[in-house]
Parts: structure tokens; C-alpha cells; sequence
């Protein structure tokens, strides 16, 4: 057998290229640790670049490079949902094992892609989808295969953490601060998927699917971004001893003996977390995910979630884990060639594909957290008994209330906290709320959790 594991790199931005400096510089650990020689045969790119070593083939077809017979395994960073999607199907059908950063194509696609992979016994890695350089993926299918999960909490979009960091760190107002994201490199031209939280949100689908063994399940995941967090809010945050960060959680609830309200949440927010909790302290374009199982208790995992090196690391992680799995399979006990087997790897969400269950995803108003509620009022005697009121009528226990000097004449704002609640029973609170003529906005509403 050939002691070579040829590699074909798709795309060679930030990502593809950060792959290649990482093979360069470490080569001789690669190999000290695989005992293979790993050598990039094929680059897939739309224009020569004169700085590619000379014996790496450039093309731009990138279908014809999926169907090489050059290459054992195909690396795909370009991103984007149909274009990667078809090559990373044609890459399976030649029985290519495939290796992915593209976390919107996994989850929106990839119960598609992992069958298909499957069928053709190859393998789909995607450590660097989720988190960058943090090995989260590899932790919870592997290093915490024998705990049951109960629930994840996680900062998994960068640029959201640091907008948040920049605001109660600087007082700077949210607007500011996305421009020197952008000018940093750290938020696209168009931001929208950074701060509406929709990158979180294919993140937490993939956490999800692993902690839980279920099917991935994008469209059902509840959204809801950071561009409405005002720095009034986050100073008051801070003054009850929070802080807000834009999280991602994936929750398992067992219904408290309700059969109808046992299922999964899946929900991407800006929440306030307390203080002293290891995840408030979790800052600028870092990522953190804390994961909650069972008999392990709490664990967090902290690190660069984006960049060339975080980024590359992961995707090297995966090809290693690959190559591993090649060396051991090469042949069978017959010696005839079997090097697309699986060998005894992890299956791709965790669980044996045939045992994924079909629990259910909990909708938006069955979801159970804590509020923080900013009312604005007149500034007339009972106006906080109405609003307390409200709240003890439709079953909502209050945690604490800061009552703030009015910021425009007669308007008073009142900061209350409450312990969790269902969804739905607060929606009712803050409608009747809204409709005391006492009440001069809307309530400002943000999730809390005490990570308990």
C-alpha cells in the first residue's frame, strides 16, 4: 500500500490557506503522529496563485477535483450552501471522506449528506463547523460518550461576543461597534447572520443533534439576535449582577410529569447570565460552549472560535482522525483493498444513525427561562402594584425589581426580574402590561438564566 494520504483543498481563502501554512510548519509531527505521509496533491481555486508549491495541481473545476483519483480526501472551505453541497455529494460518491468548516450546509443539509455518506462508507468530519479551534465536537461524541446530556450553553458566534464586549466594557452603543467589527474583519459587509443569530443557530443545530441524538433540525431552532440590546440595558444588567451574552441553548426537558411539554428546546437569545459565572467571563471574539451532563456535572470548553489557525487546527484534527482510520483499513484479512471502511469510527452525529429518536422540538411559547423586564411608566402612585399584579395573576414569581430615576419628566423606568417561566405565560403578562394606560413603551424583554 501507498504510505500516502493525498489531500484536495477546495477553496483557498483565509481558512484553505491557514491549511496549508499548518501542513507546511507541522509536518513532521503529522507524521510522527499518524505514521503516514500527508501531502496536498490538488488546491481548488479560481485563479493560479504564484506562492502554491509547484507540484500541487490548481483547478478550477472543482467537480473534477471531487472525482480525482488523486485524492483520498477532500477538504471543502468555500462555503455556501448548493455549490459545496454538490461537490461534497459527488466527493462521497467517488468514495472520498470528506472534511468541512460549512456549518449552514451541515445544518441545513446534513441529515442528507451523513446518509449519503453512510451509503457509500465514507466519512464527513466537520470539527471546525462549530467553534473554531475548541474541540467541542470531539468532546461530546467522544470524551463524553458515556454521560447522558442535559443541556449546553454556549457563546458560538464570535462577533456577537464581541459587540457585547465592547458595549459594557466601553459603553459604546451597538451601532459603533458593529462598524469596528466590520473593519476588524470580524463581521461580514453583511452582518445579518452574525447578529441576527442565524449562525449561532446552524451551530447549535449540530451541538444539538449530538448531545441528543436526534436529527438535525435547523428550521426548528428559535432565533433572535442582539441589534435591540441598548447600552441602558446591559448597565442595568450589570447593576443586578449580570451580564448579557448572545447565547445559544439546547435543553432537555422531561415535562415535570406533563407529557406535552417533554421535548428539546433549541433557542439562540441574548440572556443574562450572572456575573461570577465562568461563560460571563468569556470575552471579545471568543467562544465558550458549557455542557452540562450526567455523571460528569459542568465542563466548559473555551477558545478561538474563527481565524485562519483556530480554524485550521480543527480541520487538521479531522484529516488526522481520517488518516488514522485509512492506516487501520487499508486491507481486509483477505488483503484485497478496503480503504474506504469505516474502521471502528464515531458515527456522524454520535449515535448509531438508526437509533436517533424523534423527540420533539418544544415550540417557542413552551420554552421555560427568566426574564429581565424593562417597563417604562408614569411616574403616578400604583403603577408598580398593576404591574406586580399582573405578573402574580398569571403565575410569574418576581426575583427582584430596580426602580431607576426617570429619564424623561414624569417617566419613571422599572427593571424587573423573575424567576423561569413559560414562555407563553409571560407573553399574556406583557400584553396586559402594555395595555395600562400607565404604560408610556413597550416592554423590553430579555431571557435569564442562572446556568444552574
Amino acid at each position: 500500500m501507498s504510505n500516502s494520504i493525498k489531500l484536495a483543498i477546495l477553496g483557498l481563502g483565509t481558512v484553505g490557506t491557514g491549511v496549508i501554512n499548518l501542513i507546511n510548519d507541522n509536518l513532521d509531527e503529522l507524521k510522527r503522529r499518524s505514521g503516514r505521509d500527508i501531502i496536498i496533491t490538488e488546491v481548488g481555486t479560481r485563479r493560479q496563485r504564484d506562492d502554491i508549491d509547484a507540484n500541487i495541481m490548481q483547478n478550477s473545476d472543482l467537480m473534477a477535483i471531487a472525482a480525482s483519483d488523486n485524492v483520498d480526501i477532500v477538504i471543502e472551505v468555500i462555503g455556501g450552501t448548493t455549490l459545496a453541497k454538490d461537490i461534497i455529494m459527488q466527493a462521497i460518491k467517488n468514495g472520498k471522506h470528506v472534511v468541512t468548516a460549512n456549518k449552514a450546509l451541515l445544518a441545513e443539509h446534513g441529515n442528507e449528506i451523513f446518509a449519503f455518506a453512510e451509503k457509500n462508507n465514507v466519512h464527513v468530519a466537520y470539527e471546525a463547523a462549530v467553534a473554531g479551534g475548541i474541540p467541542i465536537i470531539k468532546v461530546m461524541r467522544e470524551a463524553l460518550a458515556a454521560n447522558k446530556i442535559d443541556w449546553l450553553a454556549g457563546i458560538i458566534n464570535g462577533t456577537g461576543n464581541f459587540i457585547m464586549t465592547e458595549m459594557r466594557d466601553k459603553g459604546r452603543p451597538f451601532a459603533d461597534v458593529l462598524s469596528e467589527a466590520q473593519e476588524l474583519g470580524y463581521a461580514e459587509a453583511d452582518p445579518t447572520f452574525d447578529v441576527e443569530g442565524i449562525d449561532a443557530a446552524h451551530k447549535l443545530a449540530l451541538l444539538a443533534s449530538i448531545a441528543f441524538g436526534i436529527p438535525l433540525q435547523f428550521d426548528k431552532v428559535y432565533c433572535e439576535g442582539i441589534t435591540g440590546i441598548t447600552l441602558q440595558d446591559v448597565n442595568y444588567a450589570e447593576e443586578l449582577g449580570y451580564r448579557i451574552k448572545h447565547l445559544g441553548f439546547a435543553v432537555r426537558r422531561d415535562g415535570q410529569g406533563n407529557a406535552d411539554d417533554a421535548g428539546i428546546e433549541l433557542r439562540v437569545h441574548p440572556t443574562l447570565i450572572p456575573q461570577d459565572a465562568l461563560l460571563a467571563n468569556v470575552n471579545g471574539v471568543k467562544n465558550a460552549v458549557l455542557v452540562n451532563s450526567h455523571p460528569l456535572g459542568q465542563t466548559l470548553y473555551c477558545g478561538d472560535g474563527a481565524g485562519a489557525g483556530a480554524t485550521a487546527s480543527a480541520v487538521m484534527a479531522d484529516v488526522m482522525d481520517l488518516v488514522r482510520v485509512l492506516g487501520n483499513t487499508d486491507c481486509d484479512d483477505q488483503g484485497n483493498s478496503n480503504k474506504n471502511n469505516h474502521g471502528h469510527h464515531v458515527p456522524h452525529l454520535a449515535f448509531i444513525p438508526e437509533q436517533l429518536s424523534d423527540t420533539p422540538i418544544l415550540r417557542a411559547e413552551q420554552m421555560i427561562t427568566g426574564y429581565y423586564l424593562r417597563v417604562h411608566a408614569s411616574d403616578n402612585p400604583g403603577v408598580l402594584a398593576d404591574i406586580t399584579r399582573i405578573l402574580s395573576d398569571a403565575g410569574i414569581n418576581i426575583d427582584a425589581i430596580l426602580q431607576k430615576p426617570a429619564h424623561k419628566v414624569g417617566q419613571v423606568p422599572v427593571i424587573i426580574l423573575t424567576l423561569p417561566v413559560v414562555e407563553s405565560q409571560m407573553n399574556l403578562a406583557i400584553e396586559k402590561i402594555e395595555k395600562l394606560e400607565t404604560i408610556t413603551d413597550k416592554v423590553v424583554r430579555i431571557r435569564l438564566d442562572e446556568l444552574a
